[in-house]
């Protein structure tokens, strides 16, 4: 009796490949922050126990955005020869691995060292991921940049709220400790984000493209538009991180325990969360032109209160939280859509994200410096309202509807 003839397995439906790639894209944008969230609210926690100084604190929380800066430029290039699904695929597992090694206990090099290589990790996804987005979703840019920031923004803040009360379980009668707070909150999700990566792009065979493009490489940088995207993805950052890092000690000076000042940069994120989905909603109609210049004014008011009112200061860091999110969520998609192709959005990515980084990592250094000098939050948060009108100004010109490496 003749055997039936073997069929070939059907590849995927274009539905079922949609939905698997969005649900990598949403767990990769899941685990982009939590591993430098986490550390804020346990620096006090860090500096008992290491000894570091309060300015030695602020030049920790800034290492990942000097990794950003120094390694972002990389990433377009990488694209390019091993193409993005297997860069971003590798930028994991790096990530996984710098989280593991800031975990080890022993001498504190380590938590340098793994803080450094989280960074590194993050720089190329970072940059990749506004070009996935413009490649994979042409049509639908704003809502699926503010649906992967706001998860972005969303499990940042769970990391916050719930790394102090982690560290201070008990296993065996002892508490378990910051190393171990990181550990839980910096790695729990990347396996399944390196899982799920990967079966979304299974079989797929990627073209990358060798092209000599010396206008897309070097004219990137001499381009004005490709600068205002650059500093406008700057001055947020730097005002973002600002309150990351130091939100929680700032809190803990009013009188909240280390508990309640975790929750509190939470709350900040929680609200950084819903300024990145209701993006999609200010960018309706005429109000896009000025949206990027008109999203810092809650901030300016957020700040000020702080400095009149600082015992309000979960009102005041939601206010800022919004900016924040709303700002991240405004610079992504300035990056995908100041650019005519997804090779060209990688470039502009790669270039905004490292100087935007350089700019964002003298943040918290400033920040905790001027603390450490004055005693004081009055001038650091006068730190803050200075970058939140450079903000301002640069927004009203990066919201004009115009395109990288074109003629003007």
């Amino acid at each position: 009796m003749a055997t039936p003839p073997r069929t070939a397995a059907r590849p995927p439906s274009r539905a079922a490949s949609l939905a698997m790639l969005v649900a990598a894209v949403c767990l990769v944008a899941a685990n982009m922050r939590p591993a430098i969230t986490g550390l804020g609210p346990l620096l006090d926690q860090i500096g008992a126990d290491t000894g570091m100084s309060l300015t030695a604190l602020g030049v920790l929380a800034a290492v990942p955005l000097v990794a950003w800066a120094l390694f972002s430029p990389l990433a377009h290039e990488l694209s390019r020869r091993f193409g993005q699904p297997r860069v971003l695929l590798w930028s994991l597992l790096v990530l996984l691995a710098g989280t593991l090694m800031r975990s080890i206990p022993g001498p504190v090099v380590s938590l340098w060292i793994g803080t450094a290589v989280i960074g590194i990790g993050i720089a190329i996804i970072n940059v990749l991921m506004p070009a996935v987005v413009k490649r994979e979703f042409p049509g639908h840019v704003p809502a699926v940049t503010a649906t992967y920031t706001a998860l972005l923004a969303g499990m940042g803040a769970v990391s916050s709220g719930v790394v102090v009360p982690i560290s201070h379980l008990e296993i065996g009668g002892v508490a378990a400790g910051w190393r171990f707070a990181l550990l839980v909150t910096g790695a729990a999700l990347l396996p399944f984000a390196v899982a799920a990566w990967w079966w979304a792009h299974r079989g797929s065979r990627s073209i990358h493209d060798h092209t000599k493009s010396p206008r897309g490489r070097t004219g990137i940088w001499s381009d004005p538009i490709a600068w205002l995207v650059a500093v406008y993805m700057g001055l947020q950052a730097s005002m973002f991180y600002m309150f990351v890092t130091w939100l929680a000690p700032l809190s803990m000076s009013t009188g909240r325990s280390e508990v309640v000042a975790g929750i509190d940069v939470m709350v900040y994120q929680l609200f950084s969360l819903a300024g990145c989905l209701l993006l999609p909603l200010i960018l309706r109609g005429g109000l896009e032109r000025w949206a990027p210049a008109l999203i810092p004014s809650l901030a300016i008011i957020g700040v000020a209160g702080l400095m009149v009112a600082p015992g309000a200061v979960l009102v005041w860091g939601s206010l800022i939280g919004l900016t924040g999110g709303a700002t991240l969520a405004m610079s992504l998609t300035l990056m995908a859509q100041r650019a005519r192709d997804h090779d060209t959005s990688a470039a502009l990515s790669g270039m905004s994200q490292s100087v935007g980084y350089v700019i964002a990592a003298l943040g918290p250094v400033a920040f905790g410096g001027l603390h450490s000098l004055t005693g004081d939050w009055v001038a650091s948060l006068a730190l803050v309202l200075v970058v939140l009108v450079g903000l301002t100004v640069v927004g009203v010109f990066a919201g004009r509807d115009r395109f990288v490496l074109e003629r003007r």
